[in-house]
Order: C-alpha cells, then sequence, then structure tokens
C-alpha cells in the first residue's frame, strides 16, 4: 500500500474525506488549529493543514484510480506529468505523530521554543544572528534577546523569522 496524494475542491476536503473513506480507502487530513478573525472576533479554528490535500493510502498501479477521480470533492490525483507521486510512510507518519489525539489537529499557536532556548534568526534585519528566546507575545511573536553593541537588548521578532532551537 501506498499513500497517495488527492487535490480537492476548494472547502471540500472533509466531503472528499467523507466519500472516500464510504468507498473504502484510508485517508488521512492531516490538521490545524489557528487563531484567526471571524467577524471580528478571534476564534480558535480548525482547519486543514494543507487546504485542498488529503491523502489516501492504495495500491498504485493495481487499483483502478477512476473512482477517487470522480469522488465528490476530488479533483484529481497529484502527479508530476503522467505519474501519480506516492508519499514515502516516513513523511505520513510525522504528520500524523504531530495530531493531537483528542482534537485531530496541529496546534499552530504551541511554540517550540521554550524560555532561556538558543535561537538562530533566519530571515528579516538580524538574519544570521542567534539570540536567546525570551517569551511569545502572541501566536506570532516572540521576545528575544540578542548582543547589540555589546549588551544584551530585547527585540520583538515575527515567528517565522526564527529557526528550531538549538
Amino acid at each position: 500500500m501506498t499513500w497517495l496524494v488527492v487535490q480537492t475542491k476548494p472547502k471540500q476536503e472533509e466531503l472528499a474525506s467523507e466519500h472516500l473513506t464510504r468507498q473504502g480507502y484510508q485517508v488521512f487530513l492531516p490538521k490545524i488549529e489557528q487563531r484567526k478573525r471571524v467577524r471580528g472576533q478571534w476564534r480558535h479554528v480548525i482547519g486543514p493543514l494543507f487546504p485542498r490535500y488529503l491523502f489516501i493510502e492504495a495500491r498504485l498501479g493495481t487499483d483502478d484510480m477512476a473512482p477517487v477521480r470522480s469522488t465528490i470533492g476530488v479533483i484529481n490525483l497529484v502527479r508530476f506529468g503522467q505519474e501519480i507521486v506516492p508519499v514515502p510512510d516516513s513523511v505520513i507518519e510525522f504528520l500524523q505523530s504531530q495530531q493531537d489525539p483528542t482534537t485531530g489537529a496541529r496546534d499552530a499557536s504551541a511554540w517550540p521554543h521554550k524560555r532561556g532556548d538558543q535561537v538562530d534568526i533566519l530571515e528579516g534585519p538580524f538574519a544570521g544572528l542567534q539570540g536567546i528566546f525570551e517569551m511569545s507575545k502572541d501566536d506570532d511573536r516572540a521576545y528575544l534577546l540578542i548582543e547589540l553593541l555589546g549588551r544584551a537588548t530585547r527585540v520583538q521578532l515575527e515567528r517565522f523569522m526564527l529557526g528550531d532551537p538549538l
């Protein structure tokens, strides 16, 4: 059995997942919990980790893929040229290990950094420097201490600018 990537119609990942499951396919739809502004209010929303994509397990070369392509909510299987592309089991296992067992979603607000962690700064005006993680300000920003002009200076950076803890 091999994992394959299925492209779905916009906002129809759940519908496609349900119909593929009814057809007997093992389906994996990784999800993520995020804070989003909905009608002016901040809410925790669970949605697909990869919008418009999900994974199915099938026998590549022996299973007929026509029923998959004609499933409600499905556009097609992801291909390179005419070849359907298999996804390594290790990738699926990693994604599954990141899912919360209670919600079935990965928590996007969970920072991998702890106070005192040494962190590489990957982007922005301080790219290439290292800092000491001090605290998260919110889901998207954090305070770091970096050495500037011979002293520790507190800077606020966006989450995407930081590397993994060293």
